[in-house]
């Protein structure tokens, strides 16, 4: 544990935060969700470590928002650099009677990477709590399981910080205009807060539409501060569809008089594309509102890194097409698109025949180049915005829109089939691996994702059952079969042609929504 004099300062800086208490953030919820599907575990949460408590900043898979310091894992955990890992801690005698563990949540396994901030009277940092993760079963962490928390610690360390630059810059923005009459170097002191945080603040006066920008706000719109911008010109840095949301947002305000807090894509006058975050409230005299008042925030780089972490939880690590968690979300909104519209959707089940013996005998890594291999082929041109998705071991899915790809679904499939053999040579052994496809049309009497993907797998396991290396339609009895060796499917090109399946007639068996 720390010594008494480092847990004043600790407790300082978290207080210094304003955060204790505070109502959930979205940007917190998507990391210890993230935690908790990347890592694998029950529980996922960021800790504050008080005085007497530890608090839950955001939570997943816990109802209880603080627990009693003395029972707090994550007490033990500030007081070490890097993760602290308990594999079972019923066999651990600091924690094996543990009222954590003898009752419920029954935590048998816990690890917690430290959270640490800015001391707000120097450049020290001390540690104020932790994301970790946690569950009732006992269990050691991977390497790149690791690497994740360590990651999802420091976004999390980022946000707090932007979030405490944020309150203060809204706090001095507030008592903006008094400032600059009062001292010039309060003015200096602002300007510096700005620029460490990336933050500007603007004035709209609400008789003549003066706009009255900071000098970070100059800087974050690429404009010199001898420039003095119209409300037009100002407008004119955002998209259309970001000057919309903006144009709602304010209107909003002078309406009810709630300030404003939004997000939106932004272009700088060297044409540069950022993400920015602007906050506004009316000001009030008399009774009367004169102006809105509020920061503007770059927030590009917090952005960029949310993308990344949604793209590391949407992609398949091996493959580097979708996951089985994207799939999910991707065809439940096919599906309702498909019936909103009454176009053709079909979802097609992809299993790798001969896949174990390419692994048992030329090895991991030829089965690995395998699976990369056939995921390139599902991305092929001609399967035009087919989406491809990565279920799990050597299982892949397809769900395909597209009326062109279509048309004769039997055609469609016999290219598939001639374009997912494929032989392996590794260490004198040649191994021919073919897949075989189960497909099902979404028709009258499928509700769901379950439903439809029960019917391709119906037809995958009759595929199988029947003739590997060829395909089922669901519904029909006959076997779609690849074409012969050294003939190919009407419309085959060569892998890495651009030019798409040539045009079939109707598939009769394709079901339409209506």
């Amino acid at each position: 544990m720390v010594n008494d004099s480092v847990e004043a300062e600790r407790l300082a800086t978290l207080a210094s935060l304003e955060i204790l208490d505070t109502p959930p953030e979205r940007e917190f919820d998507e990391i210890v969700a993230l935690a908790r599907e990347l890592i694998g575990a029950e529980t996922a949460l960021i800790s504050l470590v008080d005085d007497h408590r530890q608090w839950f900043k955001a939570r997943e898979g816990l109802d209880a928002a603080q627990t009693p310091r003395e029972y707090a894992f994550c007490a033990h955990a500030i007081a070490q650099e890097d993760i602290f890992l308990i594999p079972d801690a019923t066999r651990d005698h600091r924690f094996a009677t543990n009222p954590l563990v003898t009752g419920g949540p029954a935590i048998r396994f816990y690890a917690g990477m430290p959270i640490s901030a800015k001391h707000p009277a120097g450049e020290e940092r001390l540690p104020i709590g932790t994301l970790c993760v946690l569950g009732p079963e006992p269990r050691d962490l991977a390497t790149a399981e690791r690497r994740t928390l360590r990651s999802l610690a420091r976004i999390a360390e980022a946000l707090i910080d932007a979030r405490a630059a944020a309150i203060g810059a809204t706090r001095l923005a507030a008592q903006y205009q008094a400032a600059l009459e009062r001292l010039n170097r309060s003015h200096r002191l602002f300007r510096q807060a700005e620029r460490m945080a990336n933050i500007g603040s603007w004035r709209l006066n609400l008789d003549d539409d003066t706009l009255i920008w900071s000098e970070q706000t100059y800087a974050i719109h690429g404009r010199s501060p001898e420039d003095m911008p119209s409300l037009t010109d100002a407008l004119a840095h955002y998209p259309l569809a970001s000057r919309a949301v903006l144009d709602v947002a304010v209107k909003r305000t002078m309406a009810s008089g709630e300030p404003f807090d939004i997000e939106s894509d932004f272009i700088t006058a060297q044409g540069q594309e950022r993400r920015v975050r602007s906050m506004g409230e009316l000001e009030m005299r008399d009774g009367e509102p004169i102006a809105l008042v509020g920061v503007f925030q770059d927030v590009t780089e917090r952005h960029r890194m949310e993308q990344a972490l949604r793209n590391i939880a949407e992609t398949d690590e091996l493959t580097r097409i979708a996951s089985r968690s994207h799939f999910n979300a991707t065809i439940d909104a096919r599906i309702a698109t498909a019936r909103e519209t009454g176009s053709p959707l079909a979802l097609l089940l992809i299993d790798l025949d001969h896949f174990k013996e390419v692994n048992d005998r030329c090895g991991h890594a030829a089965g690995d180049d395998l699976l990369r291999l056939m995921a390139k082929r599902l991305r092929a041109p001609y399967l035009e915005t087919s989406f491809a998705a990565r279920l799990g071991g050597d299982e892949f899915v397809m769900v395909i829109t597209s009326p062109d790809v279509l048309a004769d679904l039997p055609a469609l499939l016999r290219r598939m089939l001639a374009d997912l053999r494929h032989t392996v040579t590794r260490n004198g052994l040649a191994i021919r691996v073919s897949a075989t496809i189960g497909a099902a049309w979404l028709r009258e009497g499928i509700e769901t994702r379950g439903e439809l993907l029960q019917c391709a797998d119906e037809a995958l396991y009759d595929a199988k059952e029947q003739q590997r290396g060829a395909a089922i339609i669901a519904g029909r009895d006959e076997l779609v079969h690849p074409p012969r060796r050294n003939q190919h499917p009407r419309g085959y090109q060569p892998h890495g042609a651009t030019r798409p399946i040539a045009p079939a007639p109707a598939d009769n068996s394709a079901r339409r929504l209506r």
